[in-house]
């Protein structure tokens, strides 16, 4: 037997964060073909999120996808302390999960709202803002459901329908297996954090110290990056664990197990994009 955690569809607000739903399953439809790629964080190129403004720019690493294209891309951004934009507008909503560092992100006259690692926002297409850098080092995950990403001017504002969202990591909500029904995993603990089970949707997953297990998946796209904490990871593409640190990505396609170890201190937080069920063991 093994325990699937699917995503609800329920509202996301600024006091908490929706959590998953888990029950028990004995069977699995796998898709028939299957691929993986590991990116570990000590290998990412880095390049600039503006090219144009070079070293004054943020950082930036595409994880998977192109940022310069009309597709759907998640990537790095590092910035250096005290960084902090003029007002300004994307063509495109982005999400943003804090893995470093302490950033502000809101319209250009509020006052600043440091979100520590383990915060989550989301800065809708048009809506004018600033962003700003408080750690000695700073690095986000930003994910794009569409491209290319672009830095436009305050004059070109216009409103999409959506609304901004800053969820600091105090106010995000976790269930764990204590609160969840038919769950035999100890100490894991995991959150949601937009879309919907019938859809792509985002959640994260906290795994505890001595967790020695996996994480099934047969969907069509499975992307994971680690946000907080170090993990031994593994799988039938892997054959010697390698260490992936916070930044580190893991994708996969199709029937696939990602076998994952916190031999580290303290709790290790996974966010996880993806089109289906997954399977914590």
């Amino acid at each position: 037997m093994k325990f699937t955690i699917k995503a609800t569809t329920l509202a996301l607000a600024l006091s908490s964060a929706v959590a998953l739903s888990i029950s028990f399953t004995s069977t699995t439809v796998f898709a028939a073909e299957t691929a993986s790629r590991v990116v570990a964080a000590d290998d990412i190129e880095w390049g600039y999120l503006n090219p144009l403004r070079g070293d004054k720019s943020p950082g930036a690493a595409d994880l998977w996808g192109d940022r310069t294209k009309d597709t759907a891309t998640g990537m790095l951004v590092r910035f250096n302390k005290g960084f902090e934009s003029p007002p300004h507008i994307h063509n495109i909503t982005y999400r943003g999960i804090v893995i470093e560092g302490a950033m502000h992100n809101d319209d250009p006259t509020a006052g600043k709202m440091w979100m520590p690692a383990g915060s989550f926002w989301t800065q809708p297409a048009g809506e004018d803002h600033t962003t700003a850098a408080n750690g000695s080092a700073n690095l986000i995950y930003l994910e794009i459901d569409s491209g290319p990403y672009l830095v436009q001017p305050s004059s070109e504002h216009f409103d999409n329908g959506e609304r901004p969202l800053n969820l600091h990591k105090d106010n995000i909500v976790w269930l764990n297996d204590s609160e969840l029904h038919d769950v035999s995993a100890p100490g894991v603990s995991s959150t949601y954090v937009w879309g919907s089970a019938a859809d792509m949707n985002g959640s994260m997953v906290k795994l505890p110290v001595g967790f020695n297990g996996s994480i099934s998946t047969d969907a069509s796209e499975f992307r994971a990056v680690v946000i907080a904490g170090e993990v031994k990871y593994q799988s039938e593409d892997v054959s010697s664990p390698i260490t992936l640190s916070a930044g580190s990505y893991v994708e996969s396609t199709g029937a696939f197990e990602h076998q994952i170890v916190n031999e580290g201190k303290g709790e290790e937080t996974i966010y996880i994009r993806t089109d289906s069920d997954y399977q914590v063991r």
